[in-house]
């Protein structure tokens, strides 16, 4: 049965969402509005704020209205991401959620808010950022059997979001990626159709080709009549480039 995140307190208008609403408003830019929603293809319309501006915009609201608890924390990132009207919200609820002041609050009690995300907002943008930064965290100083546990759960789900999520989540790991992790959060969707998973299939590989070359040349060998083109060009490409090897499998 899939975890469900609470349901938050939504506290009227409180001072961080005023403060943030008030700020993206100050900094959109009403010309490249159409533009960014036409590139990500999204029913939510933007304002019109980049993302360093963004970043920026949010670091100075964040730590100007702290938060002294973890619920209220929960609540808050809940109420921005529930509440927006502009999908530039969404990206500061993300940022929000991984604020660094906030590291301590960041324990598995925060997959539940995490998994809602990934489900309600079901694109990469939001979905991306959520794996690497977020969920991948939580693995990262988290990386006992019951996190594990959930990744493999994720890996199964039948929303196609929660698997790419479990695929992505070690991307940045480097060589302390957990091969067996990824091979069994990879193995479901293996053969599945749908290009954003086999995408992200083909881009997990590949980051970690970068530690451990061989041991991708071998998986992808091993799978390479179950796998789709895309997924071992890119899981293989800066093998090639580097004439590692003589081409795709």
């Amino acid at each position: 049965m899939p975890v469900r995140a609470r349901r938050t307190r939504f506290y009227p208008l409180a001072a961080l969402r005023r403060a943030l609403r008030a700020a993206l408003n100050e900094r959109a830019d009403p010309a490249k509005a159409p533009g960014m929603q036409a590139y990500m293809k999204s029913d939510m319309p933007y304002l019109g704020v980049q993302t360093p501006t963004l970043r920026a915009l949010c670091r100075e609201v964040f730590a100007a209205h702290p938060l002294r608890t973890q619920a209220r924390w929960f609540d808050t990132i809940l109420s921005i991401w529930r509440r927006a009207e502009y999908r530039e919200e969404r990206y500061a609820a993300i940022n929000l959620a991984g604020y660094r002041a906030y590291r301590g609050f960041q324990t598995l009690e925060a997959l539940p808010c995490y998994e809602e995300m990934v489900s309600d907002g079901a694109w990469w943008d939001y979905v991306d950022a959520i794996a690497i930064r977020l969920v991948g965290g939580l693995l990262s100083r988290h990386p006992g059997k019951k996190m594990k546990r959930h990744m493999l759960d994720w890996a199964r789900s039948p929303d196609i979001w929660k698997r790419r999520t479990a695929i992505l989540c070690q991307l940045k790991f480097k060589d302390a990626t957990d091969t067996g992790l990824l091979h069994a959060c990879i193995e479901p969707s293996v053969e599945h159709r749908e290009f954003f998973l086999r995408k992200a299939i083909g881009w997990a590989l590949r980051e970690h080709a970068k530690t451990d070359p061989d041991g991708v040349v071998a998986y992808v060998t091993a799978n390479a009549h179950r796998m789709s083109a895309l997924s071992k060009r890119e899981a293989l490409r800066i093998l090639v480039k580097a004439g590692r090897i003589d081409g795709v499998l």
